[in-house]
């Protein structure tokens, strides 16, 4: 089969060129418009996490000899989490190409960060069905490489910090709860505030409620750090 000009154009920003390009046509096709005949990229969502994790591990333990593995797993679930495969998937444009049926596309589709994510994940798998182990790997280090310079040497996110926190001080893990819900269908955004038991809270708004959660524990992180 030949590419149409928009998955040429994102094998280009790849920089990978298939041989086989019918895996990156499948790599782009949502469960919303996949058929028998069109398969959808669920199958290489599932292989293309397994794929990033073990690269992403490699390029940890080579980043830092040193390092234990309780060091290790926060920045490595930071560096592999839903987010951000979907912010990879947002510079190279893949929403722009993702083929999604009719439901999904007036819901605002091309940006929901569980679809660009999964997508990303997808055309992972997709490029090592393609060339293999070591085209994968090239593909994942050439698009996560300034993410793996710069991830924080305490990587928890943090909805993890704040509950080791509250644990640490003999309280219940924090509760969340939205408060709001705002903008059109295809682009909500959503307020969620985060309580602890002692009755310290804090408010967040964002494109999705996960997003929202963590950036409300950010904020009363922060405020309870500025506190002491």
């Amino acid at each position: 089969m030949r590419l149409s000009a928009d998955l040429l154009a994102l094998q280009g920003r790849l920089g990978h060129r298939f041989r086989q390009p019918d895996l990156l046509l499948r790599a782009v096709t949502h469960a919303s418009i996949g058929t028998a005949t069109r398969p959808d990229n669920q199958r290489l969502e599932f292989l293309g996490d397994r794929v990033l994790g073990l690269v992403m591990a490699e390029a940890l333990l080579a980043a830092d000899p040193q390092a234990r593995e309780g060091q290790l797993a926060p920045r490595f679930n930071a560096l592999v989490r839903k987010e951000t495969c979907a912010d990879v998937a947002r510079e190279v444009g893949l929403g722009e190409v993702l083929k999604l049926g009719r439901s999904e596309m007036l819901t605002g589709g091309r940006r929901k960060e569980a679809l660009l994510g999964d997508a990303m994940e997808a055309v992972i798998a997709a490029v090592y069905q393609d060339a293999g182990f070591e085209a994968a790997r090239a593909l994942v280090l050439r698009l996560w490489g300034a993410r793996i310079a710069a991830v924080e040497p305490d990587a928890r996110d943090a909805k993890t910090s704040l509950q080791e926190w509250a644990q640490g001080r003999g309280m219940p893990p924090p509760a969340y709860e939205e408060t709001g819900r705002s903008g059109p269908d295809h682009a909500p955004q959503f307020t969620v505030r985060v309580v602890l038991a002692s009755g310290e809270t804090a408010e967040a708004t964002a494109g999705s409620k996960r997003v929202a959660e963590q950036a409300a524990a950010r904020a009363l992180l922060e405020r309870l750090e500025r506190e002491g």
